[in-house]
C-alpha cells in the first residue's frame, strides 16, 4: 500500500493516509490536524487522489496523534480503530491538553471499534497487521504492512530515541519488551514510519539506536 506522511505543527506530528492503489480505499492514521489549513491538507491530498476513507487508526490516545480525531471520523463518517486499554487517554483528552498548556476546546475521543495483537485490518486488498507495543502508553499499537515492507509505530520507536514512558501509563521496561519482541523481529530491511521524525529502518535501530543495543 502507499504511503502519504503529513507533518503537522502540533508537536511535530506525523499523521499518515495509507491507501490501497487497488481499490481505492485508505485509513487515516493518527489525525493530528489543529486548525483548518491543516483538515484542508488532509482532505486536499485525498480529494486529488479520489481516494475513499474506510477508517481512522489511532496508534494511541495522546492528545497530539488524537486532536484530529473528531474531524477526520465526523467528515468522512467512518470509525475509529485502536487498542481498548487506551480508551482512558481518550476520554481525558481534555485534561491532557491542558497538561501541555494547550487551549483548544476539545472533546473527548472514543474508539468505536478495538483491535488487539494479531488481529488485521483490512484497507480495500491491502492489510495492517496489528501489533501491541505497550509501555509509551498502555495501548500503544504498531501496523505492520508486511507485502509494503513498512511498520507504522507511533511513538514506540523513532530514530535513534524510543517513545517517552514519564506520562500517565507509559512503563520503560515494557516498551523496551515491547520494541524487542514486536519490531526488531520484523525483517531488518522494514521501513519504521514513527510518530515524529524522519523514517528509519528496522536494521538500523538494531545496531545504532542507543536505547536497543544489545536487545
Amino acid at each position: 500500500m502507499k504511503v502519504a506522511k503529513f507533518g503537522f505543527a502540533l508537536f511535530g506530528i506525523n499523521t499518515y493516509v495509507v491507501s490501497d492503489p487497488a481499490t481505492g480505499c485508505c485509513a487515516i492514521i493518527d489525525p493530528g490536524m489543529s486548525d483548518a489549513e491543516e483538515e484542508d491538507a488532509l482532505t486536499g491530498y485525498i480529494n486529488r487522489e479520489h481516494l475513499k476513507v474506510t477508517h481512522v487508526i489511532n496508534t494511541h490516545l495522546h492528545v497530539d496523534h488524537a486532536i484530529g480525531v473528531k474531524f477526520a471520523a465526523g467528515h468522512y463518517k467512518v470509525p475509529v480503530v485502536g487498542h481498548e486499554a487506551d480508551s482512558m487517554l481518550g476520554a481525558r483528552l481534555k485534561e491532557q491538553a491542558q497538561m501541555f498548556g494547550m487551549h483548544q476546546k476539545l472533546d473527548s475521543v472514543s474508539l468505536t471499534s478495538y483491535v488487539d495483537d494479531g488481529d488485521v485490518i483490512r484497507v480495500g486488498e491491502g492489510e495492517l497487521h496489528v501489533l501491541h507495543v505497550p509501555g509509551h502508553s498502555p495501548g500503544s499499537i504498531a501496523l505492520y504492512d508486511p507485502q509494503g515492507g513498512y511498520v507504522i509505530v507511533g511513538d514506540a520507536l523513532f530514530s535513534g530515541s524510543i517513545g517517552r514512558t514519564d506520562l500517565p501509563g507509559g512503563d520503560y521496561a515494557r516498551l523496551i519488551g515491547s520494541i524487542r519482541d514486536k519490531l526488531l523481529t520484523l525483517p531488518p530491511e522494514t521501513v519504521v514510519y514513527p510518530g515524529h521524525g524522519p523514517a528509519t529502518t528496522i536494521d538500523r535501530e538494531r545496531h545504532s539506536n542507543p536505547f536497543l543495543i544489545g536487545q
